[in-house]
Parts: structure tokens; C-alpha cells; sequence
């Protein structure tokens, strides 16, 4: 009683989504057909009438069959004439699953097995490409009843997705193989694998994009067949259920003939005979309508048996008659011989190619190794001449040791008679390395002195020719000219000024320098006097430049305590330091980047017996052409009159002077940090 209910509600719900149009006539749109050949006549561009031959022949493959053949047809043969392979490939593809649908198996294999050959050649998707070929063969032999050979075909379709990095949750993997392979385990009664390819068939149709699941209805039904056979009639018709709704939803003619072959089968084996010639006869109907000549044998096939289980035998030999004749015009004599010889062609071609490969891996082999016995004799005779020649190198070795011995003895003698010449020479030669040391130093001091002065001495001479010119002036009367000479002499007595000064700044820079000692050490609170500093330098600058300005980061160890120093030569490194920082900041704020905030820190820590004090800044840094110069005496990367080049030298001997350690870190573009390391006592 429940399953005679059930059947009704699906027969109302089935028939109330036919009730409103023709059989497929929701994917019939002659205007997209039409559109497609306007464009064709249109294009100029030979590779785009290929695609859109193809495009045509995909409309037209659930739809009418000798259309879609003629657009392949056109498709290759245009592809053909200009090379192009890809077209070649998607016509002779696309020809076989036609020819197959309308039950021309010989041709249709011939088709896959050219499509095959030229994916082989390939150099891009290829395994993804073969593996749509081995499908379509495994197709249509399934089709023609040769088992084994669809289930190798499908089965290595399968492993060449896979080999192509296709899964069957990437949207992309072909659920055709999955498909046969399920109906072919059917047939052997397999239940387990037929149940695991037409499950995996069904969820790589579920991870297709909504719009291309039209083949869901095939993919449902087809699991839908295999819970029916193992008598599981619940979940076959939940299925089934789907695929009417997908079918619904698509309305594709040549899947909806396979949905109804399958729905009219499991009636018929659940006993529901009326609704299975139903939905058979549905079916042979559209296959006349749309000429499907490989389902219009099962599903005449299907409405004689159910009428022969009526024992209605008129009806019975009525569609058995249909199925013969059907039978007939496809499984002739001379087409199963052209897909025997077809098979036979391709199966000796592949061994042939195995062959092929076989060999010439055995002489791959061969060719290792020989070069490994060579390389192997090679390395023997290589031994043997390193050995001969280190033992013939051992005997010269002795020989030279005796008469290097002999001379030795002869060479201490002398070396006793000269030592007391070079002890008497020691005293000279370090004098004369102390003169020389003096000398360098002197010249470096005379270079650095030379600029400024020869700017105070040709100002000068510019001063003097403008007195002499103004009192000539004067002694004219002209007092105008005389005042604007005057100006021009007090401007440059202010670079003579300036230029003095400089020098006056690099003289006592190097009596800072060549200092013998330092003051004295006492204990001093680093934290407050690195802040003392700080202020004092930030408050300098802005004295001498009102736009300067800087953001001031502090992080001082409050457990530091205080540390034997010489405060005023701390105070002189933390000045020199402080004072490039915002240099650094001050000259990149010049570039007026978006976002830029000039910022300079200092935070100190102790670790163990070492106290660290880190001043870093955000300004243009140190490129790493010149980091391992900038503690050199006058190095400097300031422009000229900007800088003399000692400050970080000094700073570096004071900290070497308290036993410590400076380093510099930095990137260009990006900033400097200078950590001051001294011992804790």
C-alpha cells in the first residue's frame, strides 16, 4: 500500500513539471543557435569559427544529432587546414560522444581513438586531455557490450586525472569513468565497487558550478540504479527523487531520456509495471523526436518486458519488433568487425609503444652501465697516479729535508750573527714608526685644515680688492657704491667667520682626540645622565633650527644602578650620538615622505655583567657600502662644512677607553641604532 502511494505523489509531481511546456523545450533556444551562425558568418578570424562550430555542435548534441555532427564535421576540417590542434582535438572529442549517442559505435570509436592520438602529442594538459579520450573509449565499448575493455579505458582515464593534479573536489574531474565503471561492476554484480563509482560519479557532479549540474539527473539516477539492485528501495527512489528535480530545473532532452530509461527500470523491477511503460515509452518517444538511437534500444527494450510481465502479448511483440529492428540497424555484423579491427589496431599500437619504450629503456640501462664501468676505471687509474706520484713527491720530500737541514744549520749561525745587529736597530726602527704615525696624523690634521683655510685666505683677497675698490668710490663721491661694496665685504667677513670657526672646530677636535688619558671614574646614575643629554641636545637644535622638531621615546632599567664612568666623556658620547640621530631625522623629514614622524629612542638594560644602552632613530640610515668606515677619523657622510668626522671616532675610543663595546646597526632608508655595551663592576 505505501509503495502504491508513494508512486502516486511522484507521478503528480512529475506530471505537474511536464504539464507546462514540451519536453524539452526549456533548453531549446533557437535564437542562441541563430546567433552562433550569424557570428560565424561575421568572424574573419579562422580559430574563432572553430570555436564556434564547436559551439554549435555542443547546442545541438542533446537536441538532434545529424546538426551536431555537421558542425564537427566543420570544426575539423577547419582546424585541420590551419593546424590548429586544440580544435582538432575538441571536434574528434566531441564527434565520438555524438556518434555514440546515436548508436554509430564503429565510427564513434574511430573518432575517441583520433582525438587519443593527437592529446598525446600535447605539451600542455595533456594527461587531463587523454583522459577524455580513454573515457569516450571506454564509453562506447561499454556500449557495445565489451566490458573488460570499457573498464581499462575507464580506469586509466581516472589515473590520468589524477596524474593531472584533478580531484574529485576541484570542480573539474569528468564524472563519465566513475559512471561506467559503476554500470560495468553492476552487470558483474560487484555491488561494493559498482557502489563507490557511482558515489564518487554523483559528488563530482554536486562539486560542478550550479550552473553546469545539469548532468546531475543521470549522476542520481545512476546511484539511485545501484541502491535498488542491492535492495536498498528507500534510498533508490530519494535519488531518483533528485534527479526528476534536477531534470526539472535543466530539461536537457538527451538526459532526460537516460533518467527515464533508468526510473522505467526500477519500476519495472519493483514490481510498478504501468509506470514503467510509462516512462519507457517517454522515452523511445523523445529518442524518435531527437533521433537517440543508443537509448531508444533499452527503453523499447523495456516496454516489451514490462507488457510481456502483463502478459499482454500483443503489445509485448509490438515493442519487441521495435527493439530488434532497432537492434538490428545498430549491432550489424560489419560495425562490430570495425570496432574488433579498431581495437586490435589500437591495442597492438600500444604495445608497440610499450615495446618502443621497454627498448629503449634497456639501452638506457646498458649506456649507465657502460659509463659506469668507464667512470669506475677511470677513478682506478686516477688512484694510482695520485699514489705513484705521492710516493715519487715523499722521496724528493727526504732529499730536500737533508739539504734543507744542512742549510738551517748554516742559517743559524748567521741568524746569531744578525740578531745582535737587529736588537741594535729595534730602538731606530720604532722611532721611526712613531715619526711616521706622527706624519700621517699631520697630514690628515693639513688636509682636513686646508679647506676652511683657503676659504678664509680667498675671501680675504676678495675684501681686500673690495676696499681698495671702495675708497676709489669714495674719493668719486659715490657713496651708494661705496655702501653696497660694503655689504658684500661684511658678507663675506662672515664666511671668513664662519670657515674660522670650523677650523678652530676640527683643532680642538683633535686635542679631544689625541688625548693621552681620561678624567676621572666615579659612580654615576647612566639613566639620568643619558636623559640630562638628551634634553641638552634636543633643546640645542631647537635653539639654533625653531621648524625642528622630533618625537622622544625613553625606556630606561629602573634596577640599573649607578656604574664607574667619567661622566664628561659619557656626556660627549651621548652628545655625539644624540646629535647624529637627529641629523639622520631631521634630513629625511626633507623628503617629505606621507606618513614620516621623526622619532629618536633610547632605552637601557642589564643583562647578566653588561649593560647595554640602545639610541636608535627612523632617519635615512647608513648604507652598508660605509658602516665599516664611520669610526675612522674623519670619515663623515655630512656634507662639506657639516661635519669633521671625529665625533664618532672619539665616542668610540671613550668606549673602548671604559672597557666596553660600540656597534651600529643599520639599513639604508631605514634607520640607525647605535648600542653602547659596558661592563657592570
Amino acid at each position: 500500500m505505501k509503495r502504491i502511494f508513494f508512486t502516486l505523489i511522484v507521478l503528480l509531481r512529475i506530471l505537474n513539471a511536464y504539464a507546462q511546456a514540451d519536453i524539452g523545450s526549456a533548453f531549446i533556444n533557437d535564437d542562441f543557435a541563430d546567433s552562433l551562425i550569424r557570428q560565424v558568418q561575421q568572424s574573419k578570424d579562422d580559430t574563432n569559427k572553430v570555436k564556434l562550430f564547436i559551439a554549435l555542435g555542443d547546442y545541438y548534441t542533446f537536441i538532434r544529432q545529424d546538426s551536431s555532427i555537421f558542425y564537427f564535421v566543420q570544426s575539423i576540417e577547419l582546424a585541420e587546414k590551419i593546424n590548429y590542434a586544440i580544435g582538432s582535438y575538441s571536434g574528434y572529442a566531441k564527434m565520438a560522444f555524438v556518434l555514440n549517442t546515436a548508436s554509430n559505435y564503429g565510427k564513434a570509436l574511430e573518432m575517441a581513438l583520433k582525438s587519443l592520438r593527437i592529446a598525446e602529442q600535447f605539451q600542455y594538459n595533456r594527461e587531463e586531455n587523454m583522459a577524455r579520450s580513454y573515457n569516450l573509449m571506454g564509453l562506447i565499448n561499454r556500449r557495445n557490450g565489451d566490458d573488460t575493455i570499457a573498464r581499462n579505458q575507464c580506469s586509466q582515464s581516472i589515473k590520468l586525472y589524477e596524474e593531472a593534479g584533478i580531484t574529485i573536489s576541484g570542480g573539474r574531474m569528468n564524472f563519465g569513468p566513475f559512471l561506467n565503471l559503476a554500470i560495468v561492476y553492476l552487470k558483474w554484480k560487484n555491488w561494493d565497487s559498482a557502489f563507490y563509482f557511482a558515489k564518487n560519479g554523483y559528488d563530482i557532479v554536486a562539486h560542478y558550478p550550479p550552473r553546469a549540474q545539469a548532468q546531475m539527473s543521470v549522476a542520481a539516477s545512476a546511484l539511485a540504479n545501484v541502491y535498488e539492485r542491492t535492495g536498498k528501495i528507500q534510498q533508490a527512489r530519494e535519488y531518483y527523487l533528485r534527479g526528476i528535480e534536477s531534470d526539472r530545473k535543466f530539461n536537457v532532452p538527451l538526459l532526460r531520456v537516460r533518467l527515464f530509461n533508468n526510473y522505467a527500470e526500477f519500476f519495472k523491477n519493483t514490481g510498478q509495471l504501468d509506470s514503467s511503460i510509462y516512462y519507457a515509452k517517454m522515452a523511445l518517444e523523445l529518442c524518435r523526436n531527437h533521433q537517440f538511437g543508443e537509448q531508444a534500444t533499452d527503453a523499447s527494450n523495456l516496454v516489451a518486458k514490462s507488457y510481456e510481465l502483463l502478459r499482454n502479448s500483443d503489445s509485448a511483440l509490438k515493442y519487441t519488433k521495435i527493439f530488434m529492428a532497432t537492434k538490428d540497424t545498430i549491432f550489424n555484423q560489419s560495425k562490430l568487425t570495425q570496432i574488433q579491427l579498431l581495437n586490435f589496431d589500437e591495442g597492438q599500437r600500444q604495445r608497440d609503444i610499450q615495446r618502443e619504450i621497454d627498448a629503449a629503456r634497456e639501452r638506457y640501462a646498458n649506456q649507465i652501465r657502460y659509463y659506469v664501468l668507464i667512470a669506475t676505471a677511470a677513478i682506478f687509474l686516477l688512484l694510482s697516479i695520485i699514489l705513484y706520484r705521492n710516493n715519487r713527491n715523499k722521496q724528493i720530500a727526504n732529499k730536500a729535508l737533508e739539504l734543507q737541514k744542512k742549510e738551517v744549520d748554516q742559517q743559524r749561525t748567521k741568524a746569531e750573527n744578525t740578531l745582535h745587529e737587529l736588537r741594535s736597530t729595534q730602538s731606530q726602527l720604532i722611532q721611526s714608526e712613531k715619526m711616521a704615525s706622527l706624519g700621517e696624523l699631520t697630514a690628515g690634521i693639513a688636509h682636513e685644515i686646508q679647506n676652511p683655510l683657503n676659504f678664509v685666505n680667498n675671501f680675504s683677497e676678495i675684501n681686500k680688492e673690495l676696499l681698495i675698490e671702495m675708497r676709489e668710490e669714495i674719493e668719486k663721491g659715490n657713496m651708494n657704491q661705496a655702501k653696497h661694496l660694503t655689504v658684500d665685504i661684511i658678507d663675506n667677513e662672515d664666511k671668513i667667520m664662519h670657515h674660522g670657526k670650523r677650523a678652530d672646530a676640527i683643532v680642538k677636535g683633535m686635542l679631544q682626540h689625541s688625548r693621552a688619558g681620561f678624567g676621572q671614574k666615579e659612580m654615576t646614575d647612566i639613566n639620568t645622565l643619558a636623559d640630562e643629554y638628551l634634553r641638552l641636545a634636543f633643546h640645542g637644535l631647537k635653539a639654533k633650527d625653531k621648524t625642528f622638531h622630533a618625537t622622544l621615546q625613553t625606556d630606561f632599567d629602573p634596577l640599573i644602578g649607578k656604574i664607574q664612568v667619567v661622566p664628561q666623556d659619557m656626556g660627549r658620547v651621548f652628545l655625539n650620538l644624540y646629535n647624529n640621530a637627529f641629523y639622520a631625522v631631521t634630513e629625511k623629514s626633507k623628503q617629505h615622505l606621507n606618513g614620516f614622524e621623526p622619532m629618536v629612542s633610547i632605552n637601557t638594560r642589564q643583562t647578566g655583567n653588561k649593560l647595554e644602552i640602545r639610541i636608535k632613530d627612523n632617519g635615512n640610515g647608513i648604507s652598508q657600502k660605509v658602516i665599516d668606515k664611520i669610526f675612522q677619523p674623519f670619515f663623515t657622510t655630512k656634507p662639506t662644512g657639516q661635519g669633521t668626522g671625529l665625533g664618532l671616532s672619539i665616542s668610540y675610543d671613550i668606549i673602548k677607553a671604559h672597557g666596553g663595546n660600540l656597534i651600529v646597526h643599520a639599513n639604508e632608508g631605514e634607520g640607525a641604532e647605535f648600542v653602547i655595551q659596558l661592563p657592570v663592576i
